[in-house]
């Protein structure tokens, strides 16, 4: 089924807007043989919302995931530890 586990964990945080998000994405199997996209995303610190979506085949399943991962990426979400860095690191 699952040739190689896709998980991801990324962070936007902006302390000036009082944001600390974070959304979590993987790929796993159903009961029903199917593969599905799990998505998390809430305020850092909570449980959030999460969504599932489900597909035929783990092709269209890891197209999904690298679609809402480069929007992420757009939007400003990084790994932890580089969400981490930024809030650090005073801007000029």
């Amino acid at each position: 089924m699952n040739a190689q586990h896709y998980r991801l964990h990324i962070e936007r945080r902006d302390p000036d807007l009082n944001m600390a998000r974070f959304y979590a994405l993987s790929i796993e199997a159903t009961l029903f043989g199917q593969t599905c996209v799990v998505r998390r995303w809430g305020r850092i610190g909570t449980r959030g919302r999460t969504v599932q979506h489900s597909f035929d085949n783990e092709g269209e399943a890891v197209g999904f995931f690298l679609a809402l991962l480069r929007a992420k990426k757009l939007r400003g979400y990084r790994p932890r530890s580089a969400a981490r860095h930024a809030e650090a690191t005073p801007s000029a």
